[in-house]
């Protein structure tokens, strides 16, 4: 595997990652159940995919294209998913507070 600026910064991503499944998980025992803790068991297992998927990436180079190509665009449709899950739950809450 040779060694240069992405693989770098894959790795540092890995990191990311990570501290965030270790935050997720940590903070998930505090979660209530309900809507907002469906969302949350949900919003941990894209956590989860997504390391999964940053695990790989240092690898990419010795992977054939299709599934590099298979796996980014697997990357970026969950992390779409995430980001409008995030918002969502966070509207919510926003919500309650105001009420």
């Amino acid at each position: 595997m040779k060694f240069d600026i992405s693989t770098g910064i894959s790795i540092a991503a890995i990191f990311v990652m990570i501290y965030c499944l270790f935050l997720v998980f940590k903070l998930g025992k505090q979660v209530p159940g309900g809507v907002v803790g469906k969302n949350w068991k949900f919003l941990t297992l894209l956590v989860v995919l997504f390391t999964l998927g940053y695990l790989t990436t240092p690898f990419f180079g010795l992977l054939p294209p299709q599934f590099v190509t298979l796996m980014a665009s697997l990357i970026f449709f969950f992390g779409a998913i995430y980001v409008v899950i995030t918002v969502k739950l966070i509207f919510r809450i926003i919500e309650e507070l105001s009420a």
